[in-house]
């Protein structure tokens, strides 16, 4: 591994009781140094109906973000129309193939993953992880879900913690961001 790559990060989302959530960590990495502990990983969308988190190379994820934001003002309310638009331009477009990020973007209806392979996955169970902490806070915020009647950004907060105590390429320096339940 070069000293120039990036590493993860976590984002995690949960769907409960009507409400979505999501969270990302705030720490970027260089190799093994901390460059910025507060970064902003989670941002609203689509003037705020689509909360989009992502992890991987942060000009990679700009780029996606943006050309998400062209698709949800092409297809609008349109979340999954728009994300798989958006990953058939990825996957086939020259450019865009080189870009090593991965999303998750949510509304009051449907969560999804995106991945720059194609995928469009809606989770089971309303929780999906990506980064290098990803794994630990899915995890921890299915026990959660599955064993607990915490609110879905209460989950979020506690998977985090866990993820965080865990993956050195995680912080406990969280953006939440949530839709409310109708």
């Amino acid at each position: 591994m070069s000293m120039l790559e990036m590493h993860g990060t976590t984002i995690l989302a949960v769907r409960r009781g009507g409400a979505v959530c999501v969270g990302g960590d705030g720490q970027v990495s260089l190799g093994q140094t901390v460059v910025k502990g507060d970064a902003k990983k989670v941002r609203r969308l689509a003037g705020g109906s689509v909360i989009a988190g992502f992890a991987g190379a942060t000009a990679d994820a700009f780029t996606l973000l943006e050309r998400l934001e062209s698709k949800l003002e092409q297809y609008p309310t349109q979340l999954t129309r728009a994300c798989v638009e958006l990953a058939k331009d990825w996957r086939t477009d020259r450019y865009l193939r080189r870009l090593e990020a991965m999303m998750i973007v949510a509304d009051k209806d449907v969560t999804l993953t995106l991945s720059g392979v194609g995928d469009v996955l809606e989770p089971q169970h309303g929780v999906t992880g990506i980064g290098s902490g990803g794994d630990f806070a899915r995890a921890a915020a299915r026990a959660l879900i599955d064993e607990t009647d915490l609110s879905a950004e209460e989950i979020v907060r506690k998977a985090m913690t866990v993820a965080a105590s865990i993956c050195v390429y995680t912080n406990g320096e969280l953006t939440i961001e949530a839709i409310a339940g109708d």
